[in-house]
């Protein structure tokens, strides 16, 4: 395998003639580059290491299959930008497999999302209100993040069922504070016919260290809710305020 020297003049040059090829790509479908940098450098630099080596820009979140260069064509190797990526990853998802190529949609909610778990993590100030919308989106969630969300909660700017589902007697020796509701996991299916007034309203679940809540999640989507958060840590990864008792 040729080795690449990423300090050379040779594989700056492709570099750079890379980059132009994604500004064109990007001109050509509408498409923008993603707003995390560095999946964007990461990209680039395999792109043009690959040109280098093999004289085309195979996609680099792919091994390419083949020898000879009849191999590689016989072998279907992406080929940025790669039918699968064109047909159906960008139409779906918003971006293609690697990152670097997204819709203008895609970019703008990412950036929004970006935002407010920089501030969740930070806490150097309280999220916005469409941080907030964004942040409740996510289908697992952190300490920090939910610390946030509580504090959005309180200042009205959205709304969501914190939910238990481990035992009551775990719920009475220590719950985080500002749990709605208590439903546990040996009785779910009993329980939770008693909100199903929320199946259009966001729920997060948490249980003593997530794996309960993730399978209630799945549960519940299973059964209509259309969007259940999991606190991954369970409430031993959780750093805010608990209490005990009722």
């Amino acid at each position: 395998m040729q080795q690449i020297d990423m300090n050379s003049d040779e594989f700056q040059a492709e570099l750079e003639k890379t980059w132009q090829f994604v500004e064109k790509v990007n001109k050509q479908f509408g498409f923008v580059q993603n707003p995390n940098e560095e999946v964007n450098e990461g990209v680039a630099m395999g792109l043009a290491r690959n040109k280098l080596i093999y004289g085309k820009r195979f996609c680099p979140c792919f091994m390419v299959i083949g020898q000879t260069k009849e191999e590689q064509k016989a072998a279907d190797n992406r080929i940025c930008p790669c039918k699968p990526a064109l047909e159906k990853e960008i139409p779906e998802d918003g971006l293609c497999h690697c990152g670097i190529f997204c819709t203008p949609e895609y970019a703008a909610s990412q950036q929004l999302k970006d935002a407010a778990e920089e501030v969740a993590h930070t806490h150097s100030q309280g999220l916005t209100m469409g941080q907030a919308v964004a942040l409740l989106k996510e289908e697992q969630l952190d300490s920090d993040e939910l610390e946030a969300l509580l504090e959005a909660r309180a200042l009205k700017m959205v709304n969501f069922t914190l939910m238990d589902v481990r035992e009551y007697m775990e719920y009475q020796m220590e719950h985080i504070v500002g749990t709605d509701t208590l439903v546990p996991t040996s009785q779910f299916y009993a329980k939770i016919e008693e909100h199903h007034d929320k199946k259009q309203k966001p729920v997060i679940v948490y249980c003593h260290s997530g794996s309960r809540s993730f399978q209630v999640q799945h549960a519940m989507k299973s059964l209509g809710f259309e969007h259940v958060c999991n606190l991954r840590s369970g409430i031993i990864g959780y750093h805010g305020a608990t209490q005990r008792g009722e």
